[in-house]
């Protein structure tokens, strides 16, 4: 399993213009096979700020939405959203277990 988690920065004035199309990027991708999780939330305090977290099966299904449709027609919205500051980790995990 894939863990991603992060941030994108994006002007808090772009927040309102950004949410339908990040809306059809998580509704996308969590329709991919493969995907287990995907989200995008806005952080409370500080404007601009959206915190990713994406959970893919492997690698195959990852590389496969890396050059799907949506996710060439989100980064073609990244410099009028101007999303520029982006942070992304890609971590394998096991199993999950209760806490």
């Amino acid at each position: 399993m894939l863990l991603i988690v992060g941030t994108v920065r994006l002007p808090p004035a772009n927040l309102e213009a950004a949410r339908p199309v990040m809306a059809r990027m998580v509704s996308a991708s969590r329709a991919e096979d493969g995907c287990a999780e995907y989200s995008y939330a806005e952080d409370i305090l500080d404007p601009g700020l959206i915190h990713v977290r994406e959970m893919w099966r492997d690698q195959a299904a990852l590389d496969r939405h890396f050059v799907s449709p949506h996710i060439k027609a989100w980064r073609a919205a990244w410099s009028k959203l101007g999303i520029g500051d982006r942070n992304l980790r890609v971590y394998e995990v096991g199993d999950p277990r209760a806490t």
